[in-house]
């Protein structure tokens, strides 16, 4: 159970799905979705501070680097089109409500980039980034519980 755990806690804190891939992995391996609400919840509310970490370590590194102000340009680009409407208009709540979103392209990282390209406070961001985080935790373990009740009555 413990493996189990941690591979939520990874998944959760991943790119890759965040924790709509982390909170059903762990509820379809026989982990109580509370527990796996709060694993997976954690891994991904602990995307902002290791991202934005990430994201002023490398600027201040790497910037002199085309290769590397590329990757940044696009991923910034990218960002502004998926957020910009929202999250310039209504600024903490665009930004709660886009993260809370469980759909690819929304979620924690690509949250965190609109923060950072938006200007918007750091705590601020944190909060509405926590808020959408949970938020979407919660309906994602909600469906991933009745999904395997449901599996379990075939």
């Amino acid at each position: 159970m413990l493996e189990v755990l941690i591979n939520t806690f990874l998944l959760s804190l991943s790119p890759f799905g965040e924790a709509r891939s982390g909170i059903p992995y762990a509820v379809l391996n026989n982990v109580h979705f509370m527990w796996a609400f709060v694993i997976g919840t954690i891994g991904n509310t602990l995307v902002f501070p290791l991202f934005m970490w990430l994201i002023d370590t490398f600027s201040r590194r790497f910037w002199p680097f085309h290769a590397y102000r590329r990757g940044v340009v696009f991923l910034c680009r990218r960002a502004k089109k998926l957020t910009g409407a929202s999250v310039q208009k209504h600024g903490f709540w665009g930004l709660m409500i886009f993260v809370m979103v469980p759909l690819p392209g929304t979620g924690a990282y690509m949250g965190t980039i609109a923060a950072n390209i938006f200007n918007i406070e750091r705590k601020r961001a944190f909060l509405a980034i926590s808020l959408g985080t949970v938020i979407s935790s919660l309906f994602v373990a909600a469906c991933a519980h009745l999904g395997a009740m449901g599996l379990e009555s075939l």
